[in-house]
C-alpha cells in the first residue's frame, strides 16, 4: 500500500478494450445480423403486404358489389382483413428467438458472433478438433530426458530450454517450465524461428540447435538412425517426442505427455449422440494422436500435417456434402476455423482464434460444444414454430375477418376485435420465444 508517495499509471487499454465490453458487443452484432431464416420470413412478408391490400379490395367488391351489401358492411369487412393481416408476428418470429437463445448461450459462457451462426451451428454434421490444448489441456509435463553424445540430462534440458523459451507453444514451454523448475537458468538465443509444424531453429552458443520431430530432422539433414529404438518406445507409449540435435547431431529426445481434459470423453460421446461425425487434425505424432483419438473415441485421426493441410481436411469433408465445425485454440488454428462453415474458438486459446471463430467457449469447456449445437437447434426449432405459428394464423384470421363464417354465424368480426387478434398474435410469438430461456436449465446438464 502507498501511502505517501506517487504513483505513476501507465494505461494500455480502456473500457471499451475489456474483455465485458468486447462479450457485449459480440452479443449486440449478433442480434443485428440476419440469418438466412430471417431474411425468408422478410421477403414472405414483402409478398405478404401486398398481397392483404388486394384480399381487403376483393372483400370490399364482393361484399359491396356481388354481395348487395351495405357500403358500410363491406368496409368494415375490408378494414377487419388489414387490421388482422398484420405481418408484425412474421417479422418478430426469427428475431425474438435469436436474441433469446443468444442470451442463454451468453449464460453459459457461449458466445455467437452472429445470428446466422446461431442458425448454422444446428446444421453441423461434422465437427474437427485440434489436440493440443483442446482435446488436452495444453500443459504437457516432461516424462523422459534421453541424452546422447556425453552430454547429460541437464545439459540437455538446459540447451532445449534455451531454444524453446521463446516459442509460445505449450509443449515447448513444458520444457522450459521443467528446466526452470531444476534451478536451470535459461539463456538467450539468436536467429530464432519457427518451422511451422515441425519445430524450432536457432543458434545457441553460435552453434546451431534444431529441436522438433522427424521432418525438421529429415530437412536438415541431421540423422535420426542411432536412436530411432528409443524414439519409437516413447511414440508407442503414447507420448509426444522431440529430437534435438546440436551441431549437426543429435544430442537427446525429448518426451512429454499431455493430460486429456476431464469433458473431452463425455463430449464426444454427446456428439456422436446427437449423430456428428468427429475427427482430430493434429501436427502431433500419429501413434501419439492415435493413442488420444482411440481412447476419448474420435472417428477419425489425421495426424502429422502442416496447419495450411488442415484447410484440405475441412474442405474434404465439405466436398462430401457435409455442413462441418472446428474446434481449436491456436494461430496455427485459424486457417481451418475460417475455412469451416462454423469456426468454434476455445476461449483460453490465442487472440488470432478468437477473432477467427465463429462461436467462442469462454469457459473453456468441451461441453459447451455439444451445447452450443443443442442450443442452435432448439433455437432454430424455435423460429420454425414462430413461423408456423404466424402463418397459420393469418392463415386462419384473414377468411374469419373477410367474413367467411357470416352465413353461419349472422356476424362480421368487428375491426376492433381484428386488432385484439393481431396484437394476440404479435404476443404470442414473443411469449414463446421467452419460453425458450428455460432451456438454459437444460443446456446446464
Amino acid at each position: 500500500i502507498n501511502r505517501s508517495g506517487s504513483i505513476k499509471v501507465s494505461t494500455t487499454k480502456t473500457g471499451k478494450d475489456s474483455v465485458l465490453s468486447g462479450i457485449i458487443k459480440m452479443v449486440e452484432d449478433a442480434q443485428g445480423v440476419k440469418p438466412a431464416i430471417q431474411r425468408l420470413a422478410d421477403k414472405i412478408s414483402n409478398v405478404f403486404v401486398p398481397v392483404v391490400v388486394a384480399i381487403s379490395i376483393l372483400t370490399f367488391i364482393i361484399w359491396y358489389v356481388f354481395l348487395d351489401s351495405t357500403f358500410v358492411f363491406a368496409f368494415t369487412a375490408a378494414i377487419a382483413v388489414l387490421v388482422i393481416a398484420c405481418p408484425c408476428a412474421l417479422g418478430l418470429a426469427t428475431p425474438t428467438a435469436i436474441m433469446v437463445g443468444s442470451g442463454v448461450g451468453l449464460n453459459r459462457g457461449i458466445l455467437f458472433k452472429s445470428a446466422a451462426v446461431l442458425e448454422g451451428i444446428a446444421k453441423v454434421e461434422a465437427i474437427g478438433f485440434d489436440k493440443t490444448g483442446t482435446l488436452t489441456k495444453g500443459k504437457p509435463e516432461v516424462t523422459h530426458l534421453i541424452s546422447y553424445e556425453g552430454y547429460s540430462q541437464k545439459d540437455l534440458l538446459r540447451i532445449a530450454a534455451a531454444g524453446e523459451n521463446p516459442s509460445i507453444h505449450p509443449l515447448a514451454q513444458a520444457i522450459v517450465q521443467r528446466a526452470k523448475d531444476e534451478g536451470i537458468e535459461v539463456e538467450e538465443v539468436q536467429d530464432y524461428h519457427e518451422e511451422s509444424g515441425h519445430g524450432t531453429i536457432c543458434s545457441y552458443q553460435g552453434k546451431k540447435l534444431l529441436i522438433g520431430n522427424r521432418k525438421l530432422m529429415t530437412k536438415e539433414n541431421v540423422p535420426t538412425e542411432g536412436v530411432e529404438k528409443d524414439f519409437q518406445e516413447l511414440a508407442n507409449g503414447g507420448k509426444t517426442t522431440s529430437f534435438v540435435a546440436y551441431d549437426g547431431k543429435i544430442i537427446g529426445i525429448i518426451a512429454l505427455a499431455d493430460v486429456l481434459k476431464e469433458s473431452t470423453k463425455e463430449a464426444i460421446k454427446r456428439l456422436h449422440g446427437l449423430g456428428i461425425k468427429t475427427f482430430m487434425i493434429t501436427g502431433d505424432n500419429k501413434k501419439v494422436a492415435t493413442v488420444i483419438g482411440n481412447e476419448v473415441g474420435i472417428n477419425e485421426v489425421i495426424a502429422e500435417i502442416l496447419p495450411q493441410d488442415k484447410i484440405e481436411i475441412i474442405k474434404r469433408y465439405q466436398n462430401d456434402g457435409l455442413k462441418v465445425a472446428m474446434v481449436g485454440d491456436g494461430i496455427n488454428d485459424a486457417p481451418a476455423l475460417a475455412q469451416a462453415d462454423i469456426g468454434i474458438a476455445i476461449g483460453s486459446g490465442t487472440d488470432v482464434a478468437k477473432e477467427t471463430g465463429d462461436v467462442v467457449l469462454v469457459r473453456n469447456d468441451l461441453l459447451d460444444v455439444e451445447r452450443a449445437i443443442r442450443l442452435g437447434r432448439k433455437t432454430l426449432t424455435k423460429i420454425k414454430q414462430n413461423l408456423f405459428w404466424a402463418l397459420i394464423y393469418n392463415t386462419l384470421g384473414i377468411p374469419i375477418a373477410a367474413g367467411v363464417l357470416f352465413p353461419i354465424t349472422g356476424e362480421l368480426l368487428p375491426p376492433e376485435w381484428a386488432g385484439l387478434a393481431m396484437a394476440f398474435s404479435s404476443v404470442s410469438v414473443v411469449t414463446s420465444s421467452l419460453l425458450l430461456s428455460r432451456y438454459s436449465k437444460v443446456l446446464a446438464n
